[in-house]
């Protein structure tokens, strides 16, 4: 890749080109427990961006830019009262929807509030996180996907901190080759007690956990393929020459992506920047077995991230708690049981930006290239003031169900429908599936 490509891929700042797309696009901006205290107000950065996100007294949710327009004073530490957010400065009064309410210092009968208008953004919730649009023009529609659709019992949100550009952050997601080393346990454990760790439960149809899956057969067959949200990864290893491990995982365009974490549990997992050299991933986890116990795993989740900003308490200052006698004996990585961490280690230690002019690219990162390819279209297309990829209308929006997704070892010559009929058992037991079925 030459310089001035990467430069085009990875940055998102007001004005850039791959900035112009993923606004155009809704992105989550934080997690809707962030508003959850007594002042439902934050200063938040987003695709390199300040804004100030706040709930008014009416439940509404509103997206400001952050800089008062009178005089540029923070609005994030303004005082939530009399139907909007006002400045502590001189007391200017904005609504959700940034109209200039009051402008108390004036005299008597000045109209200036009527002139005044505050960049204001769309927000949505959606099962835990709430998204904007930063974008020109109407957003699209939300897909029916499983995390958006699922009640919010069977749901539950979270997010954390990468210190590195959300474009290698991304790629780690969608790189099924990883996960046979990055991931790699040398003691599976017991999938029964492996509630909420991803790779612990056993893969569908076997007796044998993912992880020791993914150890054993560590030569994918990695096959992409676009769809009209994106992208399907289907990545296939020969267990035996009757059968095959099928994997099944999505790319939801841009900056998204859908794997399955367990038997009965997907993860859609979202890599939005805060600017060039940093992103957060957020995710929701969607069970189509029981309630999720949200306990269990904001306790687990919260024993690696410290609130309020969700920064993993393994990072770069202390070597992402590498430990080398554990490296000999009980992960690949050394840097404990968590999946995350190992992904952090891994894009964190490619710098704040990857140097992609310096990599050199197998048949195993099919995925990785045809991401590029498709962001790198959609960046022209962007220009030309085209079309962009699953940027979708009510219409087609309301005939996306899933994606689908599936993890478990199948007949060599029929794995196609295999993990097909597998991921249509685990959906139709869902409990709150009813008659929703995968298209």
């Amino acid at each position: 890749m030459r310089p001035e490509q990467n430069e085009l891929l990875t940055r998102i700042g007001p004005g850039t080109a791959a900035g112009g797309v993923l606004r155009s696009y809704w992105q989550p901006v934080a997690l809707a427990e962030e508003l959850a205290g007594a002042r439902p107000c934050k200063g938040v950065r987003l695709l390199g961006q300040d804004l100030v996100l706040f709930r008014d007294e009416h439940g509404r949710h509103g997206l400001l830019d952050r800089d008062c327009p009178h005089r540029g004073a923070d609005l994030s530490f303004g005082r939530l009262e009399d139907g909007g957010l006002r400045c502590a400065f001189h007391g200017w009064l904005f609504d959700v929807e940034g109209r200039c309410l009051e402008t108390p210092a004036e005299p008597e009968g000045s109209t200036l509030c009527q002139r005044i208008r505050q960049r204001a953004y769309p927000v949505a919730e959606r099962n835990g996180i709430l998204f904007a649009y930063l974008g020109e023009g109407a957003p699209p529609a939300f897909p029916c996907f499983d995390c958006f659709v699922a009640p919010e019992a069977y749901t539950f949100a979270f997010k954390g901190l990468f210190n590195c550009n959300w474009l290698q952050a991304l790629e780690v997601g969608i790189d099924p080759a990883h996960t046979s080393f990055l991931h790699r346990f040398f003691d599976d454990g017991d999938p029964a007690a492996g509630y909420g760790k991803p790779f612990r439960d056993r893969s569908a149809d076997s007796d044998m956990t993912i992880t020791e899956v993914m150890r054993r057969y560590a030569r994918p067959d990695i096959r992409p393929v676009r769809t009209e949200y994106g992208m399907r990864i289907v990545t296939l290893r020969k267990v035996s020459e009757a059968q095959t491990h099928v994997r099944v995982t999505n790319l939801f365009f841009p900056n998204a992506f859908v794997i399955p974490m367990s038997l009965d549990m997907t993860i859609s997992q979202w890599h939005v920047p805060i600017d060039d050299y940093s992103c957060y991933w957020y995710a929701i986890f969607t069970s189509f077995g029981q309630p999720v116990d949200r306990e269990t795993m904001r306790r687990q989740r919260l024993e690696l991230y410290e609130l309020p900003d969700y920064r993993p308490r393994r990072n770069r200052a202390n070597n992402w708690g590498y430990d080398p006698d554990e490296q000999r004996r009980a992960t690949f990585t050394g840097m404990g049981e968590d999946i995350n961490v190992h992904d952090q280690w891994a894009i964190e230690s490619q710098g704040l930006i990857q140097d992609r002019t310096r990599e050199h690219l197998g048949t195993s990162d099919r995925a990785i290239i045809e991401y590029r390819r498709l962001l790198a279209e959609a960046i022209d297309r962007h220009k030309a003031g085209q079309a962009l990829p699953a940027r979708l209308d009510e219409r087609s929006a309301a005939a996306l169900a899933g994606p689908g997704v599936a993890d478990g070892i199948g007949p060599a010559d029929g794995w196609e429908r295999y993990w097909q009929e597998t991921d249509a058992k685990r959906r139709a037991g869902a409990p709150w599936m009813g008659e929703r079925r995968e298209r």
